[in-house]
C-alpha cells in the first residue's frame, strides 16, 4: 500500500484550504500513494482554541460539499482519501468526524471521534459530541486494504487502537491537530512531542499494524477572546511499521507530503514472531469496561 500523508498549514479560507488539499492529494497520487490522509479539521483554522459560538458556522453535513470534493479527487486519481471534518449532524449536534472515500469516490466509512479533550487551547467538549456508532472502533475495506481511523485525542488510548486492530485494520490513521502552547515550548516541547510519537509507535508494536499520523503545521491563533497564546502546531507527521519503526517523518515547521510504501504482508510476519494477539488473556480483562477499579492490593489478595 502506498500511503500518503498531507501535512499543511491552514488559513481562514475554507475554499483555499480545500483547493490546497485536493492539489496535494493529486501530488501524492502522482508519487505513488494509493491511500491519502489529510490532517484533522483541515478546511480551516483549528476552531477549538476558545469557546466561541461563531465557530459552529463552519460545520457542514456529511456527506456534504467537502465530502463531495474529496470524493471527486479520490475518483479522479484512483486513490482512497481519509478526510477530517467539522460535522453538523443535526441542529445543536456536532461531531469531529473522519470520512473514508474509496478509490471510486464512494463513501466507504464514517468515524466520529470518540475521545473528546478539554484542555487549554483544545476546548473540544464545547463543540463536539462523542461518536455513538456501534461498534465504536472499527475499520473499512477499501480497494487497497483495510483501513482504520481514529482522530487525534484517540491516539492516547491503547483500547481504541486495540479494538480498531481487532476489527481487521491493516493500517490505523490518526488525523491530528496537536502542537505546543508557545510559552511551554522551550521547557516541555521535546518531551511532549516524544510522548506523542512514542504512544502511537507502541500501538503499532502491540497490535502488529501500520500506524500513520497526519498533523497540521504552523502557528494559529488567537481564535476568540479566550485564546491569547495560540498554538504552534508541531507537524512531524509520520508512518510507523508493525515493529514500531518510523519509516518517514515530516518536518516540524514546513508543509510536506509524505509518500511511503507499506508492505502489508509484513503484518503476518510480525504477528507470527510476536504473537501478542494469540497470548491475550481475554478472560481476565473485564474490568477494562470500568472507569476505575477499587480493589485490594495484590499482596492483600494473597493474605
Amino acid at each position: 500500500m502506498g500511503v500518503g500523508l498531507v501535512q499543511m498549514s491552514c488559513s481562514a479560507s475554507r475554499d483555499a484550504n480545500l483547493e490546497k488539499a485536493v492539489a496535494r492529494i493529486g501530488d501524492a497520487a502522482a508519487a505513488g500513494a494509493q491511500v491519502v490522509c489529510l490532517q484533522e479539521l483541515f478546511t480551516g483554522h483549528y476552531p477549538c482554541q476558545s469557546e466561541d459560538h461563531r465557530q459552529f458556522d463552519a460545520a457542514e453535513a456529511v456527506p456534504g460539499p467537502t465530502t463531495e470534493a474529496l470524493a471527486r479527487a479520490a475518483s479522479e486519481h484512483g486513490v482512497v482519501v481519509v478526510g477530517s471534518l467539522f460535522e453538523r449532524r443535526a441542529a445543536g449536534l456536532f461531531h469531529n468526524t473522519a470520512v473514508v472515500l474509496d478509490a471510486d469516490g464512494a463513501l466507504a466509512g464514517v468515524y466520529r471521534k470518540m475521545h473528546i479533550p478539554d484542555d487549554p487551547g483544545y476546548y473540544e467538549k464545547f463543540y463536539f459530541t462523542p461518536g455513538d456508532a456501534r461498534p465504536g472502533f472499527g475499520s473499512v475495506a477499501t480497494r487497497f486494504g483495510r483501513v482504520g481511523v481514529c482522530v487525534c485525542w484517540d491516539q492516547w488510548f491503547p483500547e481504541a487502537a486495540r479494538l480498531t486492530a481487532l476489527s481487521g485494520a491493516e493500517i490505523i490513521f490518526y488525523p491530528t491537530a496537536i502542537g505546543w502552547l508557545p510559552d511551554e515550548r522551550e521547557a516541555f516541547g521535546h518531551s511532549q512531542h516524544d510522548a506523542w510519537e512514542t504512544m502511537m509507535r507502541s500501538h503499532a508494536i502491540a497490535n502488529g499494524v501500520f500506524v500513520a499520523a497526519t498533523n497540521r503545521v504552523g502557528h494559529e491563533g488567537p481564535v476568540g477572546d479566550g485564546a491569547p497564546r495560540g498554538v504552534d502546531f508541531w507537524g512531524a507527521s509520520f508512518i510507523a511499521d508493525p515493529n514500531g519503526r518510523v519509516l518517514a517523518r515530516a518536518d516540524h515547521e514546513a508543509e510536506e507530503t509524505l509518500v511511503v510504501e507499506c508492505d502489508l504482508a509484513s503484518i503476518e510476519t510480525v504477528r507470527t514472531h510476536w504473537p501478542f494477539l494469540r497470548d491475550r488473556r481475554v478472560d481476565a480483562y473485564g474490568d477494562l469496561t470500568r472507569r476505575y477499579v477499587d480493589a485490594p492490593r495484590f499482596d492483600e489478595r494473597l493474605s
